[in-house]
C-alpha cells in the first residue's frame, strides 16, 4: 500500500545512507560497553560455580580416566608418582575377573527387575490419588514420598527389622500361623529380590510424583472428548494417558535406570555384597577395589566401564522412547 504527501505539506527528506549509518554506528557503540558490563557481570556470577566445578567435578573425572590407564595402588598407593602406565592392561583384566563379571549381572538383573517394577507401580498410584482417592489425598501422597528423603541407614534399620528371620516383623506374622519365615538376607536365592523390594518401595515416591505432574498436565478437554466417543476407563487410560504420558515415562524410566545401575547404599548397609556375592553389585565391588584393597587404577576401570554402561543405556533408551513422543 503506498503512501501519498498530503498538499501543501512540506517532503518529508529522504536519509541519506551515510547518516543513517553513522546513527548505527554511534547506537552500536552505545551498545557495546553495556554488553561488555553485563557479560562480566554474568562470568562473575559464574565464577564460584565454575572453579568448584573444575575442582572437585572435572579435575577428579580427569584424573580417574587417566588413572583407569596406570596401575596406582597396585603397588604402591603412598607414591602415585611412581605408577606406571599399563593401558589397557586393567579393562582387559576386568573382563576376565568372575568377580566383577558376577556384580555386571548382579546389576542387570537389579535394573531389569527393580525398573519395570518402580515404573509400574508408581504409575498406578499416581493414578489412584489423581483420580480413585479423594479424601486424604494429600496424606497419601506425603506418605509415599516420605522413603525418598528418608536417610537410607533409617531404612535398613526398618528393613532388617521387618526381614530378621528370627524377631523380625514378618517372622512374627509367620509364627502366629504356625510358620517360619524364611531368611530373607542370607539365602542367595532371596536376598537380591529382597533389596530390590525395598528399592521400589524407597523410589516409587519420585516416579509417582513425576506421573501426578504428568497426569494434571494432560487437558480435560481431551479426557472428554474421549468419554463422548465412547471409551470407557481402560480405554481412556491406553489411547489418551499412557500416550500422553510418555514424555514423563521417558524422562522417569531414564533416571530410574541410572540410579539403579548406580546401586550401592542398599548392599553396602543389609547385605555388605553377600549371601556369596549374591548381592554384589558394579558400584560396591568398586568401592571394595579402591577402599578396601587399594586397588586404584583397577576401580578407576571399573567406573569407566559402568560409565559407558549407563551412557550407552541411557542413549538407547532415549532412542527407543523418544520416537514415541513426536
Amino acid at each position: 500500500m503506498s503512501t501519498t504527501t498530503p498538499p501543501g505539506a512540506p517532503a518529508r527528506p529522504a536519509r541519506r545512507p551515510a547518516e543513517e549509518d553513522g546513527r548505527n554506528e554511534g547506537r552500536d557503540k552505545r551498545r557495546g560497553p553495556r554488553l561488555g558490563r553485563q557479560n562480566l557481570a554474568g562470568w562473575l556470577f559464574s565464577t564460584p560455580f565454575l572453579v568448584l566445578f573444575a575442582v572437585f567435578m572435572a579435575f577428579p573425572i580427569l584424573a580417574t580416566l587417566l588413572m583407569s590407564f596406570t596401575d596406582f595402588g597396585l603397588r604402591d598407593v603412598t607414591n602415585p608418582l611412581e605408577a606406571d602406565f599399563v593401558g589397557f592392561e586393567n579393562y582387559v583384566k576386568l573382563f576376565n575377573d568372575e568377580k566383577f563379571l558376577t556384580s555386571l549381572f548382579n546389576t542387570a538383573y537389579f535394573v531389569v527387575v527393580g525398573v519395570p517394577l518402580t515404573i509400574g507401580l508408581g504409575l498406578l498410584v499416581a493414578v489412584l490419588l489423581n483420580n480413585g482417592i479423594d479424601r486424604a489425598r494429600t496424606f497419601f501422597r506425603v506418605g509415599f514420598y516420605a522413603p525418598v528423603v528418608t536417610s537410607i541407614v533409617a531404612v535398613a534399620v526398618v528393613w532388617r527389622f521387618v526381614l530378621d528371620p528370627s524377631d523380625g516383623l514378618i517372622a512374627g506374622l509367620a509364627a502366629e500361623v504356625g510358620l517360619t519365615a524364611p531368611d530373607f538376607l542370607g539365602d542367595e536365592n532371596l536376598a537380591m529380590p529382597s533389596l530390590i523390594l525395598m528399592a521400589v518401595w524407597r523410589n516409587m515416591g519420585t516416579v509417582m510424583v513425576l506421573f501426578i505432574a504428568g497426569l494434571q498436565a494432560i487437558p480435560t478437554e481431551v479426557r472428554e472428548a474421549a468419554r463422548l466417543d465412547g471409551a470407557g476407563t481402560w480405554g481412556e487410560f491406553r489411547h489418551v494417558t499412557v500416550p500422553l504420558l510418555r514424555p514423563t515415562m521417558l524422562y522417569a524410566t531414564v533416571i530410574t535406570t541410572i540410579g539403579y545401575l548406580n546401586v550401592f547404599e542398599e548392599p553396602f548397609v543389609m547385605t555388605q555384597g553377600g549371601p556369596s556375592d549374591s548381592t554384589l553389585t558394579v558400584s560396591l565391588n568398586m568401592y571394595r577395589e579402591g577402599f578396601n584393597f587399594f586397588h586404584m587404577g583397577y576401580a578407576s576401570a571399573m567406573a569407566y566401564v559402568l560409565f559407558v554402561v549407563i551412557m550407552g543405556i541411557t542413549v538407547l533408551q532415549l532412542r527407543l522412547l523418544k520416537d514415541n513422543t513426536k
